[in-house]
């Protein structure tokens, strides 16, 4: 069985920083594709940031040049860097990872969800 385990959400005034980790753990070969999502109340949920195997990622235009996305495909972990905060980033952000499982095909999973409050 193949859990996301997400970590590092909270309360924090505009202008913080915050890191968010997802470690993915089970039975499966490797990660494909990692990505941070968010969703607030009546909204769908919206693509945050997405990092590939090799390395390549991409961003939602409101997050680039204060958001990082990086991962250690060793730990089959994904962080998510935020920096300078804003209330618009509050939501609940969840961890998806699309993930090679032992019979070579994908399958698509995703965290429990974690709270991201950006308030003064």
């Amino acid at each position: 069985q193949v859990r996301l385990v997400e970590s590092g959400g909270g309360l924090v005034q505009p202008g913080v920083s915050l890191r968010l980790s997802c470690a993915a753990s089970g039975s499966f070969l490797r990660t494909n594709l990692m990505a941070w999502y968010r969703q607030v109340p009546g909204k769908e949920r919206e693509l945050v940031a997405r990092i590939v195997w090799g390395g390549a990622s991409d961003y939602a235009d409101s997050v680039k040049g204060r958001f990082t996305i990086s991962s250690d495909n060793a730990k089959n972990t994904v962080y998510l860097q935020m920096n300078d905060l804003k209330p618009d980033n509050t939501g609940v952000y969840y961890c998806y990872a699309r993930l090679l499982n032992t019979e070579y095909t994908y399958d698509d999973y995703w965290g429990q969800g974690t709270q991201v409050t950006v308030s003064s």
